[in-house]
């Protein structure tokens, strides 16, 4: 029986052939549908774990975890700095490293930080030491850049009306281990040198006072805010218009001629991360509780008129909550494509079992028992369905992985392809329905009678 089958699909193996892409190419879509919304669900989960708690102005809670955890260029309104200080200081905090956004190198963004988060970040370095100075930069495991390396900070983009700050070049001082996020495309700075860049404060060099950059004398936040265009409430609607990508703290409308700004960044200058005094404006701050009930007092206490904190896993499962939506409609049509193609070769097997009939009322002719040629019929169905099930799960994970793999360049978050045990009921499912659809035609031989065949 088996030999007779090898044969037949010898003899019509251009037929077998179309036959199996069909059915691996719709098998393909679903499998590929459900293996890239799981990729992008582990994913994301992965790269927001390390972030517990995430503190910013008031606004979209979504905006504020893509831009503070997966790193995502948009404008975010600032919050006065003194939050900064209190969270330092507050018992119930185990460490909070400001973020600033603004800068990038190449098609990396430069971010602005303490080395709280770089320590904290990942297990450890990888190479070099975390920065100590002003003028040093800690980058991650996929920045194209070698330790010593000069990096010319680009506020905005080039074709949108950018430019590179020539106060201040960072040179690269170590490289972070791998953290499967998107903070491995970073290039991890002194959130000191990103305020000094554009002018926001610099060090008097008595206290470790963070000062207005037009003067010697320290100043309230509201008078330093309105003199640099910082992220007070006053100046909430330059942060929400710059279009030059993630910039909060200046933008080229704001610099027409930004050399003439008497900026303080200095290469050799030491790091001051004393936020006992007034501090600029700040779009995030990434905040490490000690104890998940801390974690839960502290979001309740900063969900104020002026700020919000929130968990990235309550706002990624309100995003998953879409996504999954979107998968149910991707999923639908994948069916519906399935569907079709079962009806494709129902029709084809039902019309190429007519043309076999001689065939098969020869075979009837010498003896073979119905039971056979319902056996021959069905098998050779089951087993080409079969072979484009097996295909199409193999192209399905094979599409997952070059898209996760285009994803992951993209924004350096490790997207897994991974099969579960609910993969293996769908294929169960659908070798099911293929031996039901294989049925039909094999039911049609069997009730062939041998002289109405060979009369036709």
């Amino acid at each position: 029986m088996i030999r007779f089958i090898l044969a037949d699909l010898r003899r019509l193996w251009l037929g077998a052939l179309v036959v199996v892409l069909l059915v691996a190419l719709a098998v393909a879509l679903s499998v590929t549908v459900t293996l890239q919304e799981r990729s992008l669900r582990l994913g994301s989960a992965r790269a927001a774990d390390k972030f517990d708690l995430v503190v910013g102005a008031a606004g979209s809670e979504t905006q504020l975890v893509l831009s503070s955890v997966f790193l995502q260029p948009s404008p975010l309104p600032l919050m006065e700095g003194e939050v900064l200080a209190r969270l330092a200081n507050d018992p119930r905090v185990a460490w909070a490293a400001p973020i600033g956004f603004g800068d990038s190198f190449n098609g990396f963004p430069i971010v602005g930080t303490t080395t709280a988060l770089v320590a904290n970040l990942s297990a450890g370095l990888q190479e070099g030491r975390v920065f100590m100075t002003e003028g040093q930069a800690v980058v991650g495991s996929a920045v194209s850049l070698a330790l010593g390396a000069e990096i010319k900070p680009m506020h905005g983009a080039p074709g949108e009306g950018g430019h590179t700050h020539g106060e201040l070049a960072y040179t690269v001082s170590g490289r972070l281990k791998s953290t499967g996020t998107a903070w491995d495309r970073a290039i991890l700075v002194p959130i000191q040198a990103v305020w000094h860049i554009h002018g926001l404060g610099h060090d008097d060099g008595t206290e470790g006072k963070v000062v207005a950059a037009t003067s010697g004398q320290e100043k309230p936040q509201s008078e330093h805010d309105h003199d640099h265009a910082s992220g007070s409430e006053s100046n909430h609607d330059h942060a929400s218009h710059d279009h030059s990508g993630h910039g909060h703290f200046a933008s080229p409308s704001q610099d027409h001629d930004h050399e003439a700004h008497n900026h303080s960044a200095h290469a050799d200058a030491p790091i001051v991360e004393d936020w006992d005094h007034d501090v600029p404006g700040l779009p995030a701050i990434l905040v490490k509780p000690k104890t998940i009930a801390d974690a839960y007092k502290l979001r309740q206490e900063y969900r104020s008129g002026t700020t919000v904190g929130v968990f990235p896993g309550e706002v990624l499962t309100r995003l998953y909550a879409t996504l999954g939506d979107a998968r149910l409609v991707l999923f639908a049509v994948a069916t519906g494509s399935q569907v079709l193609v079962a009806a494709s070769l129902l029709l084809v097997t039902v019309l190429h079992i007519g043309q076999r009939r001689r065939q098969i009322g020869a075979l009837r002719a010498f003896g073979a028992p119905r039971a056979a040629l319902f056996s021959i019929v069905w098998l050779e169905l089951l087993c080409l369905i079969g072979t484009g099930v097996i295909l199409g799960f193999l192209m399905g994970y094979g599409a997952s992985m070059a898209i996760a793999r285009v994803l992951a360049g993209e924004s350096g978050i490790v997207f897994p392809v991974t099969f579960i045990g609910q993969d293996v009921l769908l294929a169960a499912i659908i070798l099911g329905f293929a031996a039901i659809l294989a049925a039909i035609p094999a039911a049609l031989a069997y009730r062939q009678s041998p002289a109405a065949a060979l009369r036709a």
